[in-house]
């Protein structure tokens, strides 16, 4: 055999078994780093809703984690409690953004099940759930049908949330 059949004997071993296992080390290498980035992206989310329960802690007199509004608060006391029921919904919104997909692999799934039930518990609180009307304006539509429904499971009430995309 002389060289130039050796080195074509090379080539096609290389089309045939080395080109096929680049496709598929290339493949793997980018699933890996796709799931990489989709893990760093729920952990900041993660950061993020322990960043806002210090928030709740810090206004502890607000009783934020009862299950109960509480009962005649101040002006003030609303106007504080208002803001982190804002800050709490654009969580959630940039929450169901990202993490959020008609179809999710398991994983995905069970990082998506952690928001759906953070945001079942603050439906179940009247105070948040009278306000979504107010707080859902202006927020992304397919967000606001589903927090809305959520409302709806958890409290067996219809929320009367206008159509408020119509006009944006």
């Amino acid at each position: 055999m002389s060289l130039a059949e050796i080195l074509e004997l090379g080539s096609y071993a290389v089309t045939v078994f080395g080109l096929p296992y680049a496709a598929w080390a290339f493949w793997v290498e980018q699933r890996k780093e796709r799931e990489n980035e989709e893990e760093e992206a729920y952990q900041h989310l993660s950061d993020a809703y322990n960043d806002f329960l210090k928030v709740v802690l810090d206004h502890a007199d607000l009783q934020l984690r009862t299950t109960h509004a509480l009962p005649n608060p101040t002006p003030e006391q609303r106007e504080r409690m208002m803001t982190i029921f804002d800050m709490l919904i654009a969580l959630f919104e940039r929450a169901y953004l990202i993490a959020y997909r008609a179809e999710m692999s398991t994983t995905e799934q069970r990082r998506w099940n952690s928001w759906d039930d953070y945001m079942r518990e603050w439906c179940r609180r009247d105070d948040f759930r009278q306000a979504l009307p107010l707080m859902l304006r202006g927020e992304d539509p397919d967000f606001v049908a589903y927090i809305r429904r959520i409302a709806e499971e958890e409290t067996g009430e219809h929320l009367i949330i206008a159509d408020i995309h119509q006009n944006t």
